[in-house]
């Protein structure tokens, strides 16, 4: 028995020395010239994806230019600005330019280049609203972006003028808020909101800009101060030579609306013909995203699971133990701690896609062990009994005979567990998967047509979502027969 359980034990110490090894050696060997930057995905104009599914607006146009004039490389990673101010902290990304004002609070943790943008906060109202001034707002609730200074803004002055803040991660969101008269107003910057209206947001502005705040590349404080020193030289020499006023009169001049979908066919037959393959490379993501981490969550449930009906207290209770933590941490949580905070403690980066691959093993897995458990436990006990009573080991009579029948009840199961991380691939979103859900997001951020996106989305999901519904329904009354 003993050999037994130092036999699982073995197993379970090489799948995880193979899951390491495949992290360490899934993380890209850098060149020095090349530095990866962290951008927000929906801050037009000064980042979004154009028609072609490039990512463009001054911070990117800029850092693309200063990177061309210092002679270093930029590697861009869209994954929104909370993800990637936290990836700068934890070591994942070299820098971020993501429209980020500079305040007292931030430079504790960050180093910033000189500013290289100036705004200031407006507030918004819906077409139609009678709303004029800041003491109108009192009582009424208000819509701000996820570390914003329009949020920062608005939070610093909601006591005095008697509002409440609701926050959101994306600009559209914030902004439908607002049109559909959930929201009396959001705050946002100045240049974003113009553009956001510009595009056809049916909002209107009817305050003068407040708080005017400067914007600035940022790098994690005491690292990467060759990038800031390459940042702020480029910086000034673009400003010598006219090449920053030609960039920013790009996007905030007469032409600005050159990059945009204005003109575009926003039907919903338009939108997914003009977005075809920037939807297929997301839907093929999160297939390629579910199919991997399947694989893996099954290796950990089933390992977890025998763990728990082997003959052994301490097994029984390490997989009682893994079960109960992994299940019972949010996904959110666990996406953000695997991605930002393990990195933070151990300096090694992890790519995106391990993490979110690693996250979807051990939550899933933890679901997967559960019903392992339950479908080996469902198997009459006299089954065992009979099978020990002739002689077969405890590990040939699991194999031979209780197995068998367990299966039987799990397979549903197996394909239910499949649909529901198909779902769940949404939420790595949040680390900059370039899933399904995150390049709605982008799409979104270039049309701002928010409800047709969404629902063209959602559409895909169903899809899938029935088709594999159906296939566990037909198993389900196979294993009957």
């Amino acid at each position: 028995m003993k050999r037994k359980m130092w036999a699982v034990l073995t197993t379970l110490a090489v799948f995880f020395a193979c899951l390491v090894t495949f992290n360490l050696s899934a993380t890209p060997a850098k060149a020095e010239t090349t530095y990866t930057i962290g951008t927000d995905v929906t801050f037009p104009p000064f980042e979004f994806a154009n028609k072609q599914n490039k990512y463009v607006g001054i911070d990117m146009d800029l850092i693309r230019a200063i990177a061309k004039n210092q002679g270093f490389k930029v590697k861009i990673k869209p994954v929104g600005f909370n993800a990637a101010v936290q990836s700068v902290q934890s070591g994942q990304l070299d820098g971020v330019i993501a429209g980020m004002s500079i305040t007292k609070e931030r430079e504790a943790t960050f180093d910033f280049s000189k500013p290289y943008f100036t705004s200031g906060v407006v507030m918004a109202v819906a077409k139609n609203s009678k709303i004029t001034k800041l003491s109108q707002l009192k009582g009424k609730k208000v819509a701000v972006k996820t570390g914003t200074s329009g949020a920062d803004y608005a939070n610093s002055i909601k006591n005095k003028y008697g509002f409440k803040v609701v926050t959101f991660d994306d600009s559209n969101n914030m902004y439908e808020d607002v049109m559909t008269g959930n929201s009396a107003a959001c705050f946002e910057d100045s240049p974003v909101m113009r553009y956001g209206i510009k595009q056809g947001t049916k909002l209107k502005i009817v305050t003068k800009p407040a708080e005017n705040g400067s914007y600035g590349f940022a790098v994690e404080k005491g690292h990467n101060q060759k990038l800031l020193k390459s940042f702020n030289k480029g910086l000034a020499n673009l400003k010598a030579n006219g090449q920053y006023k030609k960039i920013t009169e790009k996007y905030l001049g007469k032409d600005a609306s050159k990059d945009t979908d204005s003109t575009s066919d926003n039907s919903f037959f338009g939108l997914i013909k003009q977005n075809k393959s920037a939807l297929w490379s997301g839907f093929k993501e999160t297939l390629w995203l579910t199919v991997v981490s399947i694989i893996f969550a099954t290796i950990f449930g089933v390992l977890v699971g025998l763990m728990g009906v082997f003959p052994n207290k301490f097994l029984n209770g390490l997989s009682t133990t893994l079960i109960y933590i992994f299940r019972g941490l949010p996904l959110l949580v666990l996406a953000l701690f695997i991605y930002t905070g393990i990195p933070s403690l151990t300096g090694q980066k992890i790519p995106a896609f391990v993490a979110g691959i690693i996250t979807l093993m051990f939550n899933e897995g933890a679901y997967i062990a559960a019903f392992v458990k339950g479908g080996i436990n469902a198997v009459d006990t006299g089954q065992m009994e009979a099978a020990r009573s002739l002689g077969l080991p405890f590990g040939r009579a699991m194999r031979k005979v209780i197995l068998p029948q367990g299966i039987r009840i799990m397979v549903p199961s197996f394909i239910n567990q499949f649909i529901i991380t198909l779902k769940d691939t949404s939420i790595l979103s949040i680390i900059g998967i370039l899933e399904l859900t995150q390049t709605g997001k982008i799409i979104i951020a270039r049309n701002l047509q928010g409800f047709k996106v969404w629902t063209i989305i959602a559409i895909i999901y169903l899809v899938v979502i029935t088709l594999l519904t159906w296939l566990s329904n037909w198993v389900q009354k196979r294993s009957k027969l």
